[in-house]
Order: structure tokens, then sequence, then C-alpha cells
């Protein structure tokens, strides 16, 4: 079994105070400051790299802004766009937040990346569940008991929505004189708890039909919500020992899910801040041992979380990745037009619309 291996990206990186530690000057706001740490992941030939968001304006849920952390982000999916037409290979998964918005603009936002990138987006979907978040620009306060509830129904409108198209509805009949078979066109006529969604969307059936969705779980119901939603978890041990815990729990809840392992890696010895997981500091060689110990307990992959992306990233990049190769466990070249779900070999998305409708 091949290891798969994504990076997590984030303003400057996953220390809390990495702008100071870094010696990149370019604003996190900045296209070809993305661009760059893009092309860097891509070089290491890694799966995927994700893109972090949030409703707040800085890492973690507190209400109260830290005057010393990097503060202000740009739009994740957006980011990812900007992306896509400077790389060839690599998946873009950027975060979207379920909660205070509508599924019909993500699922429209992820289709259109998927367009744009030929079969490579992703999406990590988001709850928010503090009242402050909501308060930032006016919305309702949620009940946190439902949060999961509404985000399960919130991505089920979302997969929904991409097969309202079939994949050639678009048929370009200048003879006819039509660009659309209306037939292939569906209602998907969703009424739930919390959303009542007629669609179709107003963007075609993604490349991939179903781009690949990831879940990050801290905890036993976000294990589920991940079963019931997703086709990768990103679980978050603290150390050895826990993530074997953690994969025996997942394996017990569904055995559909790609598990990776969520570790922020630091090279540099940077380990001075929290984190909601393990904060490793050792060597590449190191590191790679650990990677390989975890795959054979039965985990798919890891997703690495640079402390500080202009110093760590291009370690996992130029020499955890080789030492990979080195043993066989990593890919050394790129399949030309290979979508993400191919990759990650994830099963054909069939169309749900079709079947019924034939």
């Amino acid at each position: 079994m091949t290891f798969h291996l994504g990076v997590a990206l984030d303003g400057y990186g996953w220390h809390t105070h990495a702008w100071a530690l870094t010696a990149e000057t370019r604003s996190v706001l900045s296209g070809n400051y993305w661009a760059d740490l893009a092309v860097t992941a891509e070089r290491g030939l890694l799966d995927f790299l994700t893109i972090d968001d949030s409703l707040m304006p800085q890492i973690g849920r507190s209400s109260r802004i830290h005057p010393d952390r990097l503060t202000g982000r740009g739009d994740a999916v957006l980011t990812a766009a900007r992306i896509a037409p400077l790389t060839r290979h690599i998946g873009l998964i950027p975060v979207a937040t379920v909660t205070h918005t509508e599924p019909f603009h993500v699922s429209k936002a992820i289709a259109t990346l998927d367009f744009v990138s030929h079969g490579r987006a992703g999406w990590q979907p988001r709850v928010s569940g503090t009242a402050h978040e909501a308060a930032l620009f006016g919305r309702r306060t949620v009940n946190p008991a439902e949060l999961f509830d509404e985000a399960v129904e919130f991505v089920d409108v979302v997969r929904r929505l991409w097969d309202s198209w079939e994949d050639d509805a678009v048929i370009r009949d200048v003879a006819t004189g039509r660009y659309i078979d209306r037939d292939k066109l569906h209602y998907i006529d969703f009424a739930g708890k919390y959303f009542c969604v007629k669609g179709p969307s107003i963007t075609p059936r993604p490349p991939q039909g179903q781009p690949v969705v990831a879940a990050l779980a801290h905890a036993t119901p976000v294990y589920y919500f991940a079963a019931e939603t997703s086709d990768l978890v990103f679980v978050t041990p603290a150390d050895e020992a826990g993530a074997s815990d953690i994969l025996g729990e997942v394996r017990g809840i569904s055995q559909h899910l790609k598990v990776f392992a969520d570790i922020v890696v630091s090279f540099h010895g940077q380990d001075d801040f929290r984190s909601d997981t393990w904060v490793w500091t050792g060597t590449p060689t190191e590191l790679v041992d650990l990677l390989l110990g975890w795959q054979r307990v039965g985990f798919d992959g890891a997703r690495l979380r640079p402390a500080v992306h202009a110093t760590d990233l291009p370690v996992i990049a130029d020499e955890v990745v080789p030492l990979l190769q080195r043993v066989g466990q990593f890919r050394t070249r790129y399949r030309e037009s290979e979508t993400l779900r191919e990759r990650l070999e994830l099963p054909l998305a069939p169309n749900r619309y079709v079947a019924v409708n034939r």
C-alpha cells in the first residue's frame, strides 16, 4: 500500500508566532506567497495541500484578539483557485465553514475549483460553534448540540448538488440549436431539518464527480461525522500510543474512511507553543521512521503541518520525501492527468440521479 502524504498550510505556519520566526516578508494575503508554497509542496510530489480557514481572524476559537499573533486571512477557496493554474498535480483542499453559510454557494465554489484545477479539488468542512463568531457578522447563535447534525445535512446537500447535472448534460449541438440536454439536469428537491434546496446547481458536475471531502476530527462524535460525510479524516494523536488507539476507534466506526494522522513538524526546534495535535521536533530520518510505523499499524497517510512554512516546508519536500522514496514507500513522479480521487485510491463516484431517472 502506497503511503499518502499531505501538508496543511495556514498563515506563516502553525507556530503561534510563526510570523516572527520567518524571514518571509510578503503578506499572507499575497497570491505569490501562496503560489510559492504550493510549488514547493508540488516539488515534493505530495498528494495534496490543505488551506485552513475559519470565521475568526486568528487561529483558534477564542473571542480575544491576541496582539502578538498573526491576524487576518484570505478566503481559503479563493486562495486555492489562485494556486490552481500555477500547479499541475497537487491536490487542493481548502476549508469552507458550514455554519452560517449556504450549501448552494459552497457547492458551486468547490465545483468551480475542481474545473479550474482539472480534477484536483477537495473540501474540508468546518463547523463554527461559538456565540462570538456568530456575532461577528450578525447571525444566529447555534445550539452546540445541533452543530454536527446540521453539518451532516449541509454536506449531503452539497454532494447532491454536485450530482444535479449528469456528466454529459452539456451537448453543444449546433445542428439542433441545443446547448444543454434539459433531461440531464435534476432537481434535488431536498427538504431537511436545516435546509430546503430545490437545485439544480448553477455549475455542471465537477470533473471528479464528487470532489474529495475531508474532515478534521479530534474526538469520537466527529469521527461519526467523518464516517457519514467524508472520504478521509485527519486525526490528532498526542503521541505514538495515542495514534494507534485513535486508529482502532475510527476503524471500528468506519471501514471506508482513509485515515491520516495530523502532526505539526518543527525541524528547527520551535516547540514552545500549544497545538491541538502532536508537535514533532525530531530529525527528518526520525520522522520517516515514525511515518513508516504508522503505515505498518494501518494509517493510510499523514498530513504534516509545518511549524514555520519558510523553513519547515522545504525540509518536507527535499529531505522527508526522498527518505520515503529511498525505502520504496513514496512516488518518484506524478501520473499525468490523475485526479485527486484516483491518487487517493478512492472509488469512482456514480451520479445518484442517473439511476433514478433511467
